[in-house]
């Protein structure tokens, strides 16, 4: 039963379910796994996870060959992880994978273009890469959150490393984005704080404000204002 409980949180945590509105970043995380769960059918073969982590979206990609977790290694400490880099070089051959997804790295990489081109180097041409990175959000990971990309700055970026860019979706591009920001002040003012009356307080308050979001979210949206970028790029 323990265990049980366990995954189910570590679930909700990348994978909130549309009744577990007490996450904090309910709306962040959600729209994250809507887009990926309606792209992933876009990629298969052999995939690589840039910056795995915990594999939060490996369920969605069953249908590929194999799935290989690479972290840097100063961050890899989750048993998903099969690869270590050192931030610079990708331990593997030339044109080794069909594919890969890179979720919420890009903002941590302080040097893109050496980056962006071993993701292009070990990729096989005409590979797909599924990139997300937040565009509105705190700095949060500290000190290594480096950066924040226009579409015009990914655009440049990207094709400069020979990718070429085939769809661009703006994620939380509502209102539902200012009730979001609001529930990040709260996690970080009050919920993290060691007391048990705030924790309790900023649970409720980030029930209401996700309530709240859900119905401001079905006024107009603003391609301007956005919480997250995901971009579908191939390589050239």
């Amino acid at each position: 039963m323990k265990t049980f409980f366990k995954n189910f949180k570590n679930k909700m945590h990348f994978q909130p379910h549309f009744l577990f509105l007490l996450h904090p970043f309910y709306f962040a995380r959600r729209n994250l796994y809507k887009y990926y769960k309606l792209y992933s059918l876009r990629l298969n073969g052999d995939l690589l996870d840039i910056g795995c982590g915990s594999k939060p979206y490996k369920n969605l990609f069953d249908h590929c060959k194999s799935y290989v977790g690479l972290e840097v290694e100063s961050n890899s400490n989750s048993p998903e992880v099969e690869f270590t880099y050192d931030g610079k070089t990708f331990p593997f051959k030339d044109e080794n994978f069909d594919s890969a997804i890179c979720s919420e790295v890009l903002e941590h990489v302080f040097e893109p273009e050496i980056f962006l081109k071993e993701v292009n180097r070990v990729l096989k041409k005409n590979g797909l890469v599924i990139f997300t990175l937040p565009f509105f959000w705190d700095e949060h990971e500290q000190p290594y959150d480096f950066a924040r990309y226009t579409s015009f700055g990914l655009k440049y970026i990207l094709e400069k490393q020979n990718f070429e860019i085939l769809e661009h979706n703006k994620i939380g591009n509502n209102l539902s984005l200012i009730t979001q920001m609001i529930n990040c002040y709260l996690y970080k003012k009050l919920y993290n704080k060691k007391n048990i009356v705030f924790k309790f307080i900023s649970t409720f308050m980030f029930i209401f404000f996700n309530i709240l979001g859900i119905f401001l979210s079905i006024l107009p949206k603003n391609n301007d204002m956005y919480l997250d970028n995901l971009i579908i790029a191939k390589k050239k």
